[in-house]
C-alpha cells in the first residue's frame, strides 16, 4: 500500500504478516496488542499512534515519523529502525527490545532509561540529550554516534562499540564498563597507556 491515510485507523489485536506500506500516514491509529511480522513500513508516519503491548518481529521501520506515539509494553525483536525520526515525547515505558538495527535513528531528548538494549547496532545515531540512566548496552554498537548531552548515570557500556564517539565530552559517573572501553577511554582523555 503506498500514500494511504490510515488515520484514526483501529487495528486492535490485528495479526499483520509480510505487508508493505510506503509514505502511508498511521496517525493516531490503534495498533494495541498488534502482531507484525515481517512488514515494512517506509517513510510512514505514527503522530499519536498507539502500539502497547504489541509486538513486531523482523518489522522494519524504514525513515519513519514518530510523534507523541506509545510503545508501552511493546516488543520489537529483531526490528529495523534505520533512519527513523523520533520527535516529542514518545512513551518507551516497559518496552522490550531484541536486537535489531537502528542506524542513522534520530533518538533526541527522549526518555530510554531503564531499557535493556544489548546488542542494538545504533551506528551513527543520534542521541543527543537522551536520557540512557540506567539503561543496559551491553555489546551495542554505537560507533559514530552522537552522544552530546546524553544522560548514562548507571548504564552498562560493557563490550560497546564506541568506535568515533567524542569519549572526553560524555560523563561516564556511575556507569559500568569493561577493561577495553577503559583504555580507550584514557587514550580519549590524553593518557599514554603502557603494559
Amino acid at each position: 500500500m503506498e500514500g494511504a491515510d490510515l488515520g484514526g485507523v483501529d487495528w486492535y489485536a490485528a495479526e499483520l504478516t509480510g505487508v508493505t506500506f510506503r509514505s502511508v500516514s498511521f496517525d493516531d491509529a490503534d495498533l494495541t496488542e498488534a502482531v507484525l511480522t515481517d512488514c515494512v513500513f517506509e517513510e510512514c508516519g505514527f503522530g499519536g499512534a498507539r502500539l502497547n503491548a504489541s509486538t513486531s518481529v523482523r518489522t522494519a521501520f524504514v525513515r519513519c515519523t514518530f510523534r507523541r506515539t506509545s510503545f508501552f509494553g511493546a516488543t520489537l525483536e529483531g526490528c529495523k529502525l534505520a533512519g527513523s525520526v523520533f520527535e516529542a515525547t514518545n512513551d518507551f515505558t516497559a518496552l522490550t527490545v531484541v536486537g535489531g538495527d537502528w542506524s542513522f535513528v534520530t533518538l533526541r531528548q527522549q526518555d530510554l532509561a531503564g531499557l535493556r538494549l544489548d546488542g542494538l547496532k545504533l551506528t551513527e545515531a543520534d542521541l543527543s540529550g537522551a536520557d540512557l540512566s540506567g539503561a543496559s548496552l551491553v555489546g551495542a554498537q554505537l560507533a559514530h554516534a552522537r552522544l552530546h548531552e546524553i544522560r548514562l548515570t548507571g548504564a552498562d557500556l560493557r563490550e560497546a562499540d564506541l568506535d568515533g564517539v567524542d569519549l572526553a565530552a560524555i560523563d561516564l559517573t556511575g556507569v559500568r564498563i569493561d577493561p577495553a572501553l577503559a583504555i580507550q577511554l584514557a587514550r580519549a582523555r590524553g593518557a599514554i597507556v603502557e603494559w
